[in-house]
């Protein structure tokens, strides 16, 4: 009768220690894989909690400054006299004309304020300096104070961040957290309000963002650009007319 013979199971065979080394070391970082993936996700809720939170106090701060303007030129009617807003904290510059025949000090100007290209526009804090700047190219570029809306519509349809130099659609949120977050900027309604509401970081801001690049105006422009916007031409300060003009070029 023939000897038997024990066929080994999965138990008797040795494992060798470098597999089991290797197991546990995979283990282990898929470990730290799903904790880092759960830390960053619960990171994440209350970051866009915190960013919910901050655009409804935006919206509250600009409704209280739109009923206090309400109030004030009630106030000023009632009582016979003009109420005179305050002077505008941020405007918004395009440029209409090429280069030709320009001078060299306007073409270091416009240089300066990166508008470069016709149809480019840039939000510039009002300062002494900015104004005579302004006055300088003002043959060259229509310019004016934006509202809320201009604001919010230029960033949120034609926004593109300068990241590393280069040109990056403003798509979410980690784009602007990662090149302003130092600035507390986390998002785009914190890019918004830093802009409208000329904030403490209103030029890191606004270096942040690339040029605008509008169109022309729909159905063209008025008339020649070589006159004076008060003279029926096309540019110079257009005060709250630029809202119009953008939403033309937009």
């Amino acid at each position: 009768m023939a000897a038997s013979t024990t066929v080994p199971t999965v138990t008797d065979i040795e494992v060798p220690e470098t597999l089991l080394k290797k197991r546990k070391q995979n283990e282990k970082a898929r470990e730290e894989r799903l904790e880092k993936a759960a830390a960053a996700k619960k990171a994440s809720k209350a970051k866009r909690k915190v960013i919910f939170k901050r655009a409804e106090s935006y919206v509250k701060e600009y409704l209280s400054k739109e009923r206090e303007e309400i109030r004030l030129k009630r106030a000023a009617r009632v009582s016979g006299d003009f109420y005179v807003p305050a002077q505008p904290k941020v405007l918004f510059v395009v440029r209409i004309r090429g280069i030709n025949e320009i001078a060299p000090k306007p073409r270091k100007i416009l240089q300066l304020l990166r508008l470069l290209q016709i149809n480019t526009g840039v939000f510039v804090r009002v300062t002494k300096a900015t104004q005579q700047m302004l006055r300088l190219v003002e043959p060259y570029v229509a310019y004016g104070e934006p509202n809320l809306k201009t604001v919010r519509e230029l960033i949120y349809k034609r926004g593109y961040g300068k990241v590393n130099r280069q040109r990056v659609p403003l798509s979410n949120n980690s784009v602007i957290e990662n090149a302003l977050g130092k600035y507390d900027i986390l998002s785009v309604e914190d890019l918004v309000h830093e802009i409208f509401t000329v904030g403490p970081n209103f030029k890191q801001a606004s270096n942040f963002l690339w040029p605008f690049k509008l169109s022309n105006p729909t159905g063209g422009w008025r008339t020649r650009k070589f006159k004076h916007y008060v003279e029926g031409g096309d540019f110079g300060n257009r005060e709250d007319n630029i809202n119009k003009l953008v939403r033309q070029m937009n």
